[in-house]
């Protein structure tokens, strides 16, 4: 793609960071054809019921694996970016944070499993997934080639891992597995994962038995990070707390609805990380060397959010009641909740996005009130709608505490510019002046 000359633009920048971006958006676009496709036959054979219960487990875990990667990946590729020399000392120091945080998730969750344990999950399915935090240490690997702009070596490891768990998945189907095998499999999914990044880092000649652990700069990254950790957990808890509340309050069958609803709103929350994670170190690059240039390119950033979001938004919508077509009868109930809850993507698009605008500003602390209002007014909004709506009750809960958090920036001062570039974004004005200056 080439462009006219453009004072301060770098084409061989351009073609790179394009070329990063399409790589990664066809690698996570066909591992989630696969994912997606694999997703529904398991649904259909396990049922409503177990298919909550499995999902029970999956989302218990997931709020305490938010917490074992410390909020590390984006400052890791920050680090990296401003000091490559020191690879080794801050992949190091940070996949030592991030196993020792993963190990501490274990018997943290066995405790908070004896003071509440879900409905009819049996705690062997948490024990096994409790172990995703640790596997999870190794996507410190994925930081390094963020850094590089070479995320493609990571793309390939997610789709062969992707394919071998949809053939694994396949399997256990066909041969008419019961439900703890499906639990095996979602944790080897993470295992397969790990091995992969460990190859693809060393076929790239490098070796993590060159990382070093450096306890002044993991307390540097803990006093960086320890706001993205709390913002984590209540990110996770905003994301995935509305399936837990309607697992208690209404049971796993109404959880196993929802969650093929949540699964495929959510299933493209990867585009805004595929696209920030690329973009990114340009964006770096221009608050360093032209604070205009780096406004300019944080709204164009906001308007490439919207403008994805809505269309997929607009689409899914449209399309709710023949995906459903694809699920068992006792699956069609969810289709208005799917319409719903898709458009709560918007929100997160914005945030991802504005989310790095906050750590290149180092404003990490305000990460965590948004995300903390968040998680509060998603708690309470479940409280009064599932009992009287149930699933489509904690769908308007999720979508307007998505809206609501996004937007509370505007509440700050030193943030409010940058939610009113994001308002602009939202109601296409940046659009319509792009589209009239032509």
């Amino acid at each position: 793609m080439k462009f006219p000359a453009i004072k301060g633009f770098d084409q061989t920048a351009f073609n790179k960071y394009l070329k990063n971006t399409g790589m990664l958006m066809f690698g996570k676009i066909g591992s989630l054809v696969i994912k997606m496709l694999v997703g529904i036959q398991i649904a259909n054979h396990l049922g409503a019921f177990n298919y909550g219960i499995l999902n029970g487990a999956i989302v218990y875990v997931a709020l305490f694996a938010a917490v074992a990667s410390l909020g590390l990946d984006q400052f890791t590729v920050k680090e990296l970016h401003a000091y490559p020399k020191e690879r080794d000392r801050i992949l190091g120091t940070a996949f030592a944070m991030k196993v020792m945080a993963g190990l501490l998730c274990i018997p943290v969750i066995y405790i908070a499993w004896q003071l509440h344990d879900l409905e009819k999950t049996p705690y062997i399915y948490v024990l096994i997934l409790s172990f995703t935090g640790l596997f999870q240490s190794f996507n410190i690997i994925d930081s390094y080639f963020q850094s590089e702009v070479q995320s493609k070596y990571i793309m390939q490891v997610q789709i062969a891992a992707t394919l071998l768990a949809a053939i694994i998945k396949l399997v256990l189907i066909f041969g008419n597995c019961a439900l703890i095998w499906f639990v095996y499999a979602s944790i080897f999914d993470f295992l397969t994962l790990a091995i992969g990044y460990l190859i693809v880092y060393n076929r790239k000649g490098r070796s993590i038995g060159q990382w070093k652990f450096d306890r002044i700069l993991a307390k540097r990254l803990m006093s960086f990070s320890w706001p993205l950790i709390i913002s984590g957990l209540m990110v996770s808890l905003y994301m995935y707390i509305d399936q837990l509340m309607l697992h208690e309050m209404v049971g796993p069958d109404a959880q196993g609805l929802y969650t093929t609803a949540v699964t495929f709103s959510s299933a493209w929350y990867f585009v805004p990380t595929i696209i920030v994670s690329s973009l990114f170190p340009a964006i770096l690059n221009a608050r360093r060397d032209d604070p205009a240039r780096y406004q300019k390119r944080l709204q164009n950033l906001y308007d490439i959010m919207v403008w994805f979001s809505m269309l997929f938004a607009l689409g899914v919508t449209i399309a709710a009641p023949v995906i459903y077509g694809l699920f068992n009868k006792e699956y069609a109930g969810a289709a208005p909740i799917l319409a719903i809850h898709v458009w709560s993507g918007i929100f997160v698009f914005l945030g991802t996005a504005n989310t790095q605008y906050m750590i290149a500003e180092n404003f990490n602390k305000f990460t965590f009130v948004r995300t903390t209002i968040g998680a509060i007014l998603n708690v309470l909004l479940n409280l009064w709608l599932i009992p009287h709506m149930g699933g489509l009750g904690a769908a308007i809960a999720t979508l307007i505490s998505y809206f609501v958090s996004t937007f509370s920036i505007l509440l700050v001062p030193k943030l409010r510019g940058q939610g009113i570039m994001m308002l602009k974004s939202l109601f296409l004005l940046t659009a319509f002046q792009k589209i009239f200056k032509r």
